[in-house]
C-alpha cells in the first residue's frame, strides 16, 4: 500500500489510505460497541504521527462524516483553534462512542472552552450529549474542585444514575467514583450511594483490572495511595 505524502496529502487520499486497512474483524469487534469503522487504531495513530497537526486537514476530515476519518481529525488539529459553537456542534454531531470520547478527552479538555462546555452539556436533554458533561465535570473533580458542589452532584447522581441510559450512566459513574477516591470527606456517602444503586456491580471485570463497579474502585484506589 502506498503511503500519502505529508505535504501533499487530500481528503481522498486519505480516505483511500484508511479504506485500504480496513480490517472485518476489526469492524466486527468495533461494531459490538457501536464503533463503525475496522481501521486498528495502532496504524490510525501513525498515519496522525506522519501527517503531524494539520488544523485545516483535519476539519476537512472531520466533514466526512467517516468514522475514522473522524478519528484522524482528532489526532491532527489544534485544540484551541476551535471556537465554542464549533465544539458543541462537533460534539453533537460525533455518533459512535470512539468519535465522542476522542474529542471529549483529546480535544475538549485542552479547549479554553471546556468550562463553559462542561456547564452547558452536563444539564442537556441528549443523555450522550450530558454524559459528555459529567465527563468535564468528572476531570474538574480531579483537577480543579474549587467551587463544585459535591453535594449536589451526590445528590443528582443518587437520584438518577440507576435508571440513566448507558453512556451516561458510566459517565455519572465515573465522577461517582472519583469523588470518593479524591475527597475522603465525601467518601462514605460515595460509597453508601454505589451500593445502595449497584450500578455495574456485576460487570465483567478481566483478572487484574479494577471492577467499575463505584465502591470496589475506590476502595482499591484509595488503598494503592495508602501504599504509594
Amino acid at each position: 500500500m502506498e503511503t500519502v505524502n505529508v505535504l501533499q496529502a487530500s481528503v481522498a487520499d486519505i480516505l483511500a489510505e484508511l479504506a485500504a486497512l480496513e480490517d472485518p474483524r476489526a469492524r466486527e469487534i468495533n461494531e459490538k460497541h457501536g464503533d463503525d469503522h475496522g481501521v486498528n487504531l495502532g496504524k490510525l495513530r501513525a498515519i496522525a504521527k506522519r501527517l503531524k497537526v494539520q488544523p485545516d486537514l483535519a476539519r476537512e476530515l472531520w466533514a466526512t462524516g467517516d468514522t475514522a476519518a473522524r478519528l484522524l481529525s482528532l489526532l491532527i488539529c489544534r485544540p484551541k483553534a476551535f471556537v465554542h459553537n464549533e465544539l458543541d456542534a462537533m460534539l453533537r454531531e460525533a455518533g459512535t462512542p470512539k468519535v465522542h470520547d476522542w474529542l471529549v478527552n483529546y480535544v475538549v479538555k485542552k479547549s479554553q472552552f471546556a468550562e463553559d462546555l462542561r456547564v452547558v452539556w452536563f444539564s442537556d436533554a441528549d443523555p450522550v450529549v450530558a454524559s459528555a458533561g459529567w465527563a468535564l465535570t468528572a476531570e474538574r473533580v480531579i483537577k480543579n474542585p474549587e467551587g463544585l458542589n459535591f453535594g449536589e452532584l451526590l445528590d443528582i447522581i443518587e437520584s438518577e444514575m440507576k435508571e440513566a441510559p448507558e453512556r451516561l450512566q458510566w459517565a455519572m459513574n465515573n465522577c461517582l467514583a472519583q469523588i470518593g477516591i479524591e475527597h475522603p470527606e465525601h467518601r462514605a456517602r460515595a460509597l453508601d450511594i454505589g451500593e445502595r444503586l449497584e450500578v455495574l456491580k456485576d460487570y465483567p471485570t478481566p483478572p487484574n483490572c479494577t471492577s467499575p463497579f463505584a465502591p470496589a474502585w475506590i476502595n482499591e484506589m484509595v488503598k494503592r495511595q495508602a501504599g504509594a
